[in-house]
């Protein structure tokens, strides 16, 4: 079959997965004669798609998962998706009012309906995706966070930590989402650094007799009255303030001791009190204390046993306790409320004030504390072993200096998670109540009577129970992911939890360390005793070229479906692996892209270029090829042998690297080179058959990075037999490198460019022939490596030569010398040469001082990495003896002379 011009990635695409998929290649089932391999997907939310964050991990993932099926692994790779509790009720909801419903006129059995099908419209788009990015997940596997193995697993998980006295339930400060209505945990709040206003309200000094009217106030209002002034930035919530605070050791304010001060705007006298917590340098030393709005001012008021009076709606809008301004929305509040004050005189001014405001990451809202009864669970016994499974090394963290810290930081600070939701999307929370308000938790309706009656003398025929509304936060579930796919909570000891758990590699984003990973950790060490994966690798965050996180709302992450269409799924993976060091931000930039596009069809352009050739085969044994094929075959070995260290150490970027330009330089622009027949004769059959094995190699190695392309091309240049497929590879051992070869080509790599510059400058045509002359030690150990050599750059003759050539071109090539000649060359005197080589000898010797500077220091020597001292001493040798070199060259040449 005659190859097109370019290759299609659209035609080879769908063929091979469909052809991977229909020969069960990534289905897995339990096997001991075979290592597990097992890799968990972090479940995207079932509402979304997938975006370049996402593309990266899947790929890197896919990269780990092939590369074990291809070295003798039982791979398993298990997709699925998170129910995602705001972020899918909020896209239901949205998409019931578009059809003129509200949630509030639902029951809850009526809304899950519509969002159970919502989510099977809409679940399977991201699977889909993931298809078409060559991911080869086992999907006979696909889990699901709310199938009812798992929803069952999250209810005895819970009730098993809350019988353990992990879990309670208590009113406490918390964050809440006005927007999704629910509370966040403290890993739900994003911070930013924001601009904000201080507002410097008056606080009037109230009269000994407490009297407070509306006359007063208006009196108060002018300066006929003694006040203190208060900054706030948050003058909405005054209407709940219920103190003022100084700090005790503060004079300016010991005077007011006993006193009580106006509350602004709804007249209300609030008493002085005085706490350590208040920074007296801070504004003007005066704090508002509003117990309900503010985590510092809730523990002060617990303290001084103070009325908390919540004036905030759940949807943020101010509640009847707010006295004014009642269902309007806090920001707008805010802004009639500073009019209002300016107006009564009570605003002394506004400044500018850079502040950090927190906002939910699943809606972008601005957070509020709030004062609200929840259930929390207990984490520090939960984080103890979890902290000490990465300290001890038993979970690697990579890139481990990065991430180490953040993670041991987190784990040695860690708060009670607020694990509840007010929901209806979810796991229901186990928690069941009768008339009198008594509760009991159990996992079933009829497990929870039992228990009431335990506590209450109603008989079990009577018993009405209702159960708690609200549902459990959606990681509370996903921390169960590596255990419950394979039924580890649900069936603890079942064949497939022993043989897969635990997992081998967990690939994820840096940004749900806290959500996520330590969690998994806590449940792995909890309920199976055992770490849940092996390995971490955080990618890093896929920004745009200015350094923008990609977002929907910015405009700038592309459509995944739409790179795949005009470059390939290859191409697309190509692009963002080859940009991506382990654990860094990446710059997103199409131009990778087109560089994988490129890389495509230089495979496919040396697969027409052998194809050409294997029709034209000859059986005569010559040696000329004998060393292209030698230093190929151990340039591929050494090679192999790097991306398999490479690969263990999690440096994937540096991996493809390393093949890419093992293909693109060593394979088709010199061992091409040095094996193409010349024009009009045969390619030895010997030489053919080498240059299709190593060809072949090659797509293996590549394989994992970009599985279509290879297993196409892995097709085309040779005839295989069913089963033969590069996707199940077995990868042998890698043999072990020649290294004498290995330098050896790597010098008649330098001596073919020295001389083919050479050629350049002196503007010879192809047809010129010129003279080339080694040092005779050189020449000696060569053999037939100068046939290669005078090919290459069309020379008559190669020569030893044991002194300088005069009149001749002399290229100094590391500790060799060159010589070069021709007729058609403008004769160069010895003068002309000796000024070049001196100039050459002046730039070295400046290099060498560089190197012997940074070798000098002692702080260096002692911080480097083993191998980077190892390079830098290398380059003071080479620079040495390169010096030397010209050093004796230039005496000869000035003898001479």
């Amino acid at each position: 079959m005659e190859l097109s011009k370019n290759y299609t990635p659209s035609t080879v695409e769908q063929k091979w997965y469909s052809h991977w998929q229909a020969q069960g290649y990534f289905t897995s089932t339990v096997d001991h004669t075979k290592p597990a391999y097992t890799v968990v997907i972090p479940p995207p939310n079932v509402t979304g798609v997938l975006h370049m964050g996402h593309t990266l991990n899947e790929t890197v993932q896919d990269i780990l998962i092939r590369r074990a099926r291809m070295t003798g692994h039982n791979a398993c790779w298990v997709p699925g998706s998170d129910h995602a509790s705001i972020a899918t009720e909020a896209k239901v909801v949205q998409m019931l009012k578009e059809k003129g419903i509200e949630k509030n006129d639902l029951t809850r059995a009526e809304f899950l309906k519509y969002a159970f099908e919502w989510k099977e419209k809409y679940g399977n788009i991201i699977y889909d995706q993931i298809k078409k990015l060559g991911c080869s997940v086992d999907w006979d596997r696909v889990s699901f966070t709310m199938d009812k193995h798992y929803y069952d697993a999250v209810l005895r998980t819970f009730v098993d930590l809350y019988n353990k006295g992990l879990i309670y339930r208590g009113a406490r400060m918390i964050n809440w989402d006005v927007a999704a209505q629910t509370a966040l945990s403290d890993e739900e709040v994003e911070f930013k650094d924001v601009e904000g206003k201080l507002y410097y309200i008056k606080y009037v000094i109230a009269p000994d007799d407490d009297v407070v009217n509306e006359a007063n106030a208006i009196k108060w209002g002018t300066n006929e009255q003694p006040y203190i002034t208060i900054a706030t930035q948050r003058p909405e919530t005054i209407m709940g303030d219920t103190a003022v605070c100084f700090n005790p050791t503060d004079e300016r304010y010991t005077w007011l001791k006993g006193k009580k001060v106006i509350v602004p705007l709804i007249n209300k006298a609030v008493p002085v009190i005085y706490d350590s917590y208040v920074d007296a340098t801070f504004g003007t030393g005066c704090l508002k204390v509003t117990p309900a709005h503010d985590i510092n001012d809730y523990n002060i008021g617990l303290r001084h046993q103070l009325e908390v009076i919540d004036t905030l709606n759940s949807d943020g809008t101010i509640s009847e306790a707010g006295v004014i301004h009642v269902g309007v929305d806090r920001f707008k509040a805010r802004k009639l409320i500073v009019a209002q004050l300016a107006q009564q005189g009570l605003l002394v001014k506004e400044e500018a004030y850079p502040t950090r405001m927190g906002y939910s990451q699943r809606t972008g809202v601005v957070v509020e504390p709030k004062i609200s009864t929840q259930w929390f669970l207990k984490m520090t016994n939960l984080a103890a072993p979890a902290l000490e499974a990465v300290t001890s090394g038993h979970i690697k963290i990579h890139p481990g200096d990065r991430f180490l810290a953040t993670y041991k930081h987190w784990l040695e600070n860690v708060k009670d998670w607020c694990i509840s939701r007010q929901l209806w999307w979810g796991q229901q929370i186990p928690a069941w109540y009768d008339a009198q308000g008594n509760m009991v938790v159990a996992t079933t309706i009829e497990e929870a009577k039992l228990e009431m009656q335990k506590i209450t003398t109603q008989d079990i025929a009577t018993i009405t129970l209702t159960q708690d509304a609200d549902v459990l936060d959606t990681w509370f579930s996903s921390w169960l992911w590596p255990i419950e796919v394979f039924k580890g909570i649900t069936n603890p000891n079942n064949e497939e939890i022993n043989y897969y758990y635990p997992t081998a590699t967990l690939v994820t984003g840096q940004d749900i360390i806290f959500f996520w990973v330590a969690r998994m950790v806590m449940a792995g060490m909890e309920y199976r005793n055992q770490i849940p994966f092996n390995d971490v690798y955080f990618t890093g965050m896929v920004r745009d070229k200015q350094g923008r996180k990609m977002s929907k709302s910015l405009g700038n992450s592309p459509d995944l479906l739409e790179l795949i269409a005009q470059y390939g799924a290859d191409a697309v993976r190509f692009g963002i692996m080859i940009s991506s060091p382990a654990g860094n931000d990446l710059l997103f930039d199409e131009g990778s892209l087109e560089q994988g596009k490129f890389f495509n069809n230089k495979l496919w352009n040396a697969l027409k270029l052998i194809k050409m050739w294997e029709a034209n085969q000859s059986n005569t044994i010559n040696t000329e090829n004998d060393f292209a094929i030698s230093w190929f075959s151990n340039r591929l070995a050494i090679t192999q042998s790097q991306v398999t260290t490479l690969l263990k150490e999690f440096k994937l970027n540096e991996a493809l690297k390393t093949i890419y330009s093992l293909i693109w330089d060593d394979y088709c622009s010199w061992y091409l080179e040095w094996i193409k027949p010349n024009y009009g004769e045969a390619i030895p059959t010997h030489v053919y058959t080498a240059t299709v094995l190593y060809y072949e190699q090659l797509m293996v190695l590549l394989h994992p990075f970009m599985p279509f392309i290879t297993e196409e091309l892995y097709h085309q240049v040779s005839t295989r037999t069913p089963g033969d497929d590069v996707c199940i590879y077995q990868i042998p051992t890698p043999a072990t490198a020649n290294e004498l070869i290995l330098e050896k080509g790597n010098l008649l790599q330098q001596y073919i460019t020295a001389i083919r510059d050479v050629r350049n400058k002196q503007q010879l045509k192809p047809k010129d022939t010129i003279q080339v002359y080694l040092d005779a030690q050189d020449y000696a150990s060569f053999n037939h490596i100068t046939q290669v050599l005078a090919k290459q750059v069309n020379a008559a003759n190669i020569q030893p030569n044991t002194e300088p050539v005069h009149n001749a071109i002399t290229l100094v090539i590391g500790t060799h010398t060159v010589y070069v000649t021709s007729d058609s060359i403008v004769p160069v005197n010895d003068a002309t040469q000796i000024i070049a080589l001196e100039k050459e000898l002046q730039h070295l010797q400046g290099f060498l001082q560089g190197v012997l500077k940074k070798l000098s220091n002692e702080k260096f020597v002692a911080n480097a990495k083993p191998e980077v001292l190892a390079t830098e001493q290398q380059k003071q040798a080479d620079a040495l003896d390169k010096i030397n070199k010209i050093e004796a060259i230039l005496q000869g040449m000035q003898a001479d002379s």
